[in-house]
């Protein structure tokens, strides 16, 4: 059951990063179900294992409310996932192995070609993936995880000019890892601040688009 639960966890955070669960709306169990083809218990597992992270909040008279997205709730998860990160990749400069600072150059090597934008948003879950097993903290992961994908759900929803913004963040992502793979704690520091400030200008982007 434990696998189950913690597919349905994995899905409907996709589902939800991507917009094919739309911020704003009311959704029942029953179709959520039906949606991940997984049975009722890992799905009422993942769902109650989600809400802490705000991915849903659960409404016991009406249903499940995928939260809507708005530039403050960016900003303040920016403000946090900003200290987070810097510590989960000097850690991993310090931590890391062999195995994973290989890793982390053959994937900075991938960052090199032209993404799609689904294939860029899955090849940076495997980064953020990557670099919270390097840090070897039980607990940066249950902290880092849901406010990347809230993160990567508002950039996803805002994005206008696909190339641009993929290849943007791609070369960010690739600075950190290169950093980490080389051990280089001040480097990963400086690149991980970087994508943190490209991020909250892309959000501040977006309130001038609306006030435009």
């Amino acid at each position: 059951m434990a696998n189950k639960t913690q597919q349905a966890i994995e899905l409907l955070q996709r589902m939800i990063e991507t917009g094919q669960l739309a911020p704003g709306t009311m959704i029942s169990e029953k179709v959520l179900v039906n949606l991940t083809g997984l049975g009722r218990t890992p799905v009422r597992e993942a769902i109650h294992r989600l809400a802490p992270s705000y991915m849903i909040r659960i409404h016991a008279s009406k249903g499940i409310e995928i939260p809507a997205i708005t530039v403050e709730d960016q900003l303040s998860r920016l403000e946090v996932r900003r200290a987070v990160e810097v510590l989960a990749v000097e850690l991993a400069c310090k931590r890391a192995d062999e195995n994973q600072r290989q890793a982390m150059c053959r994937l900075a090597d991938v960052m090199n070609q032209d993404f799609t934008l689904q294939e860029y948003t899955n090849t940076i879950r495997d980064t953020h993936g990557l670099i919270i097993d390097a840090a070897r903290n039980q607990y940066l992961g249950s902290i880092m995880l849901p406010l990347q994908g809230l993160s990567r759900r508002f950039w996803v929803v805002h994005v206008r000019d696909e190339a641009l913004e993929v290849g943007r963040g791609r070369d960010l992502h690739r600075r950190i890892l290169n950093a980490i793979a080389d051990g280089d704690r001040d480097a990963a520091h400086s690149a991980s601040l970087a994508l943190n400030d490209y991020l909250v200008e892309f959000a501040i982007a977006v309130v001038s688009r609306r006030a435009d």
